[in-house]
């Protein structure tokens, strides 16, 4: 039987494209959308890369090589990055690119390759690629230096954790050196009626206790619980609690439970303090990314 293909396969996403279309409404909303998938298209081409196909505001690529992928995923970051200069609303776009054998049919792909792609996507942030630690390993050393790991993830069907890696693709001199990105958003966390601000440089310790910067009044919580706080451009959510955190990252059906780890967290979700967050009470607060005001 001969080996399924290799392919470097590439996911990109319009971030918050629902509050996009709520606020310039349906027509010019669409063809802002479609403006820049235009652009995303012609560096996916110049890349050599292909588009299998659009899924809502976004699209899922192939590439013959991953450092073919990472190049594109870089450039489709420039391009959305200077067509938002000066042009409100901003959009942002989270792509992410994994490397292995696919199933090709009918002009698509299939696969663990996919699977795993499409899990990523679920956890990057606006403005943010990633991939995976065999993909890198996959690239050629000058672009493997350009990316860096940030945690284990657990994925359905597969024994082992994935290493979850960032790729820069600011190349600022800071950043060659492995400095913090700057980056343009905090997090916005909602609990109670209140909504509290988390800055990228900042941090808020979640729990019980009334010394808390947010107190959660639920007896599932810990006293002190966990602790978010801005690292590399990522917003983290580290447990420190006797019960465990619970995420559950919007439009993925799998939640990460947190025993004395961290994770990194998602464009927006849910975080449960001792059981789990589907399971929607006072031990629930919702999360999401918010651009700062410029």
């Amino acid at each position: 039987m001969a080996q399924d293909p290799r392919r470097a396969v590439l996911f990109a996403d319009v971030c918050d494209s629902t509050a996009i279309y709520e606020s310039l409404g349906d027509t010019k909303a669409l063809a802002l959308i479609n403006r820049l998938l235009g652009h995303l298209d012609k560096k996916i081409t110049e890349c050599g890369g292909a588009v299998v196909k659009r899924l809502g505001d976004g699209m899922v690529c192939q590439f013959s090589a991953p450092d073919a992928a990472l190049r594109a995923a870089c450039e489709m970051q420039m391009v959305a990055f200077n067509l938002a200069l000066g042009n409100p609303p901003k959009l942002a776009i989270k792509v992410v690119f994994t490397y292995g054998p696919v199933i090709l049919e009918d002009a698509d792909v299939f696969g663990d390759t996919v699977n795993v792609a499409a899990r990523l996507v679920a956890l990057a942030n606006p403005e943010q690629v990633l991939t995976t630690q065999q993909t890198v390993d996959s690239l050629a050393p000058e672009l493997q230096a350009r990316c860096r790991p940030l945690y284990p993830m657990k994925i359905r069907g597969k024994s082992d954790e994935v290493m979850v890696c960032d790729v820069v693709w600011r190349l600022t001199e800071t950043l060659m050196r492995g400095g913090d990105v700057a980056s343009p958003w905090n997090l916005k966390l909602a609990y109670g009626g209140s909504t509290f601000t988390v800055e990228p440089a900042g941090s808020v310790r979640l729990g019980r206790d009334k010394g808390n910067d947010v107190v959660i009044a639920s007896a599932r919580a810990s006293r002190v619980h966990a602790r978010i706080f801005g690292r590399h451009g990522n917003f983290v959510i580290a447990d420190q609690s006797s019960n465990g955190t619970f995420v559950l990252i919007d439009g993925n059906s799998r939640e990460i439970v947190l025993r004395r780890e961290e994770a990194v967290l998602g464009e927006r979700g849910w975080i449960g303090l001792g059981k789990s967050a589907a399971a929607h009470g006072d031990h629930v607060l919702r999360f999401r990314l918010d651009r700062q005001k410029s």
